[in-house]
């Protein structure tokens, strides 16, 4: 997604070309269910499930960072370290961007990082890499997950909390590095694809799982994800987006 500042004018949706409405800086399409901005009222700056969406990636954001610095080790050279460390200096900047935003809006960060520790920690427990590709599969899919959430929300987000997400969302190449590490592994040898496609349904499966989890404890965030639903519906298709985008990916990675 392209870099943007806070208090920047939000735009309208553009087109993928083929008519589909897609979120301002980024070729993703918009899924069928979500309504592009325009059609919808933004939500108030104050509302607090835009505080609890910035929680929640802020945690994401420091647990991402520690976990691409442990994973290091498992670079077969330079390069692969190289890569591994610019992600996690990444995050970092995205944690202090919205460091910053909570502080303004009243929240401690200590608080904040520690509500959300818990179902990061099983998360990231689960779904521990032992290679170097299985970490590669997880950066790719881990940051398009992340991505799937602001394209559920962003056309309920006043303009200044949409600036906002969008810098922590920025592509910042990191995601093609992943990509083309695995990519060019598993064209060298097939036999590595069925292993790691299991490897990225189970990713999936624990994201779900755990996404499950946050939103039954955070009222505030559900509210921003399904405010305009009035029965399961919107629940249940905001589920069947993330695997369909998650399936694109696979395919990305030639794994599909």
């Amino acid at each position: 997604m392209a870099d943007s500042t806070p208090g920047s004018q939000s735009h309208p949706p553009a087109s993928d070309g083929g008519g589909a409405a897609v979120l301002p800086g980024s070729s993703a399409p918009l899924a069928p269910h979500v309504r592009p901005r325009g059609t919808t009222t933004p939500l108030p700056d104050d509302h607090p499930g835009i505080t609890a969406l910035f929680g929640v990636l802020l945690a994401g954001e420091i647990a991402a960072f520690y976990r691409l610095t442990s994973e290091a080790e498992m670079a077969p050279d330079l390069r692969g370290r190289v890569a591994i460390a610019q992600m996690a200096g990444a995050e970092m900047v995205h944690f202090d961007i919205l460091a910053q935003e909570l502080v303004r809006r009243g929240a401690d960060i200590d608080e904040t990082v520690a509500r959300h520790t818990p179902v990061l920690d099983r998360y990231h427990g689960s779904t521990t890499p032992n290679t170097w590709l299985e970490s590669m599969v997880k950066a790719y899919i881990g940051d398009g997950l992340a991505a799937d959430f602001y394209l559920e929300v962003a056309h309920t987000l006043p303009s200044d909390a949409e600036s906002i997400v969008q810098q922590v969302m920025a592509e910042t190449g990191h995601s093609d590095f992943a990509r083309d590490e695995v990519r060019a592994a598993v064209a060298a040898d097939p036999d590595l694809t069925s292993p790691l496609r299991l490897w990225g349904r189970r990713l999936l499966g624990e994201a779900i799982t755990q996404a499950q989890h946050v939103l039954a404890s955070e009222e505030a965030l559900t509210d921003v994800l399904f405010s305009e639903a009035a029965d399961l519906g919107r629940v249940s298709a905001f589920f069947e987006s993330i695997q369909d985008r998650h399936a694109e990916r696979m395919r990305e990675l030639h794994l599909g």
